[in-house]
């Protein structure tokens, strides 16, 4: 399944979105001038099971390590994924 990352800032969070626009999952993040924590991810029902976090958490934390920011991470299945890539992603506080 294709899915696009997409920055929604009116509501503080990036997004996966299926080919049809319809939100497969999300992450929360709190933004300050050049950092980010990220909070909470969740997956849309219907996506679970798909590898549909995984490929959120990836997206999006190599779209945050091209805007060179700080990224905090909050969230367990955050912190799950990165034990699960260890190395990969050690600029992660």
């Amino acid at each position: 399944m294709e899915l696009t990352l997409l920055e929604n800032t009116d509501d503080g969070r990036f997004e996966v979105r299926d080919p049809e626009g319809q939100v497969a999952g999300f992450i929360d993040y709190l933004r300050a001038a050049q950092s980010m924590i990220l909070v909470h991810t969740e997956v849309s029902e219907q996506f679970k099971g798909q590898g549909v976090g995984s490929r959120l958490v990836r997206a999006t934390l190599d779209a945050l390590q091209d805007e060179g920011i700080t990224v905090v991470n909050e969230c367990p299945f955050i912190q799950r994924f990165l034990a699960r890539h260890p190395g990969e992603y050690d600029w992660v506080q």
